[in-house]
């Protein structure tokens, strides 16, 4: 396998090799340039295999990771309203990925579970995405990928909660 081309000085973008000038300090473009890197890891580990698009993905593994979810916790933990959670839940429960059933304590409630099948395929596929990312930010140690996602769960952690939440 040919060794990865030379990183470009730390203010330049990655392709162009554009000076970042006041960009290089500013969070929002380096996650939207980081997001480039994880989402063609995406594409090629989970997406063009399962079909599954990233938030498919991320719905089907909050259901596997969270047994009997609502769909309105879901739309308030992904920040998206219910009728686009119902469109994707569609979607998931259609290829056999998630069943619904009925709340027994209030009947206007479904609960949502995964799938054997869907359980399956967010173990592989969340598996398959991290051996991916490892290989992708090979530039980073261990360490420093674990930190990464620390440091940006820590950034997600100061989103507000909605009124309702």
């Amino acid at each position: 396998m040919p060794a990865n081309p030379p990183l470009p000085p730390p203010d330049r973008t990655p392709q162009a090799r554009l000076a970042e000038g006041t960009l290089h300090g500013v969070v929002g473009y380096q996650l939207a340039q980081a997001t480039i890197v994880t989402t063609q890891v995406f594409e090629a580990e989970v997406g063009s295999i399962s079909g599954l698009r990233p938030v498919e993905y991320t719905m089907l593994a909050l259901v596997h990771a969270n047994p009997d979810v609502t769909a309105r916790q879901l739309a308030r933990g992904l920040s998206v309203t219910p009728p686009n959670i119902a469109v994707w839940l569609d979607r998931l429960e259609s290829r056999g990925l998630v069943v619904r059933s009925r709340s027994t304590a209030d009947a206007r409630m479904q609960h949502i579970r995964a799938t054997t099948a869907g359980a399956s395929l967010a173990r592989r596929s969340t598996q398959r995405l991290v051996d991916g990312e490892a290989v992708a930010m090979a530039a980073l140690s261990a360490a420093e990928r674990g930190m990464l996602v620390e440091l940006l769960h820590k950034v997600a952690m100061t989103r507000k909660r909605s009124a309702t939440g």
